[in-house]
């Protein structure tokens, strides 16, 4: 049995979990919130370690990262269980699945890193920081082999477990779900500050990407729209921001985000950021990158065919000015 990290022993054998601003008081023979650290006779464990329920070799697009070596491949891994609870989870057969998966160890996953052009890991599907202690040690791993390691997440971590593993960590796509405090609470069943935190913590520490998905009715408003890229630009007018569209899953059933909703969305964070994002929408102008200088075409995607076009190394070939992107 392995021994989780960030937890503290209570009375009668209880042990309160630490490592997310849930902090679950969690008895014995009982699992946290997230489904995946269990008390074991007054020891917090992680019941996910070394267990790989998804592995894949994705474009990097995909997660979505468009300023990280764009066009590269990378191997992706999850396992179950999620810190939240979203009422419209496009993974949730991962999140509620009891299935032990398949045994994998550290070394084997950074083997498996530099294989078939992959150019690091990803830790995707599920929400990766509830796998914490695997994942530290495979980032350890794969980043000792000059490899990459990229987090897709929901970003609810305490900020100590959260700077112990970023000095591993290349990049990552943080999913800021809304600026209402009220929706996180309602609707994915955790907590708005605690993921500005880790934005903000770890845009000094690492290449970043945020995703917002709109549903109607819920988060899709100008005003909070607008608070968003507010947020966003707050970090950088140069940090990349995805928009992408709902669709019904799992336990809700709200009508499918309008592409005019996008539209929307995308001219009023133009405003204030250089690069924005449509997902799920077939729109060249849209997911492609282009210079906000000079207007040249960086990158042109259609779906996930990627052409590097107008880029020296991190610079623009037509003006020369030094761009966001980790090539």
């Amino acid at each position: 049995m392995r021994e989780a990290l960030f937890y503290r022993k209570l009375e009668n054998s209880g042990v309160k979990c630490l490592l997310c601003p849930h902090q679950c008081s969690i008895a014995e023979g009982k699992t946290g919130i997230c489904g995946v650290r269990s008390n074991r006779n007054g020891v917090l464990s992680p019941e996910t370690f070394g267990r790989v329920l998804a592995c894949n070799l994705d474009p990097i697009e995909k997660k979505p990262l468009y300023h990280f070596h764009p066009g590269g491949r990378i191997l992706s891994i999850g396992a179950r269980g999620c810190s939240f609870r979203c009422e419209f989870c496009q993974n949730w057969q991962m999140v509620v699945s009891k299935a032990s998966g398949t045994c994998v160890s550290s070394d084997e996953v950074a083997t498996m890193a530099g294989g078939n052009g992959s150019i690091g890991v990803a830790y995707t599907y599920n929400e990766p920081l509830i796998w914490y202690e695997f994942l530290l040690e495979c980032a350890e791993r794969v980043h000792g082999k000059g490899l990459k390691n990229v987090l897709v997440t929901n970003g609810f971590i305490n900020r100590e477990p959260l700077e112990e593993l970023l000095p591993f960590i290349d990049a990552m796509n943080i999913d800021l779900k809304s600026m209402d405090p009220d929706f996180y609470k309602t609707i994915v069943k955790g907590g708005l500050s605690p993921v500005l935190e880790t934005c903000r913590t770890a845009r000094d520490s690492c290449h970043i990407e945020i995703t917002n998905l709109l549903i109607p009715s819920l988060n899709d408003s100008d005003e909070l729209i607008m608070e968003l890229v507010d947020f966003v630009a707050g970090l950088g007018r140069d940090t990349p921001l995805h928009f992408s569209a709902y669709f019904p899953c799992y336990r809700m059933q709200i009508e499918p985000t309008p592409i005019g909703t996008l539209q929307r969305a995308y001219d009023i964070a133009r405003r204030k950021l250089d690069y924005v994002y449509l997902g799920n929408v077939r729109d060249r102008d849209a997911g492609s990158s282009y210079c906000p200088d000079c207007s040249l075409l960086l990158v042109e995607r259609q779906g996930y065919e990627i052409r590097v076009k107008g880029m020296q190394g991190n610079r623009c070939a037509g003006c020369g000015k030094p761009l966001p992107f980790i090539v």
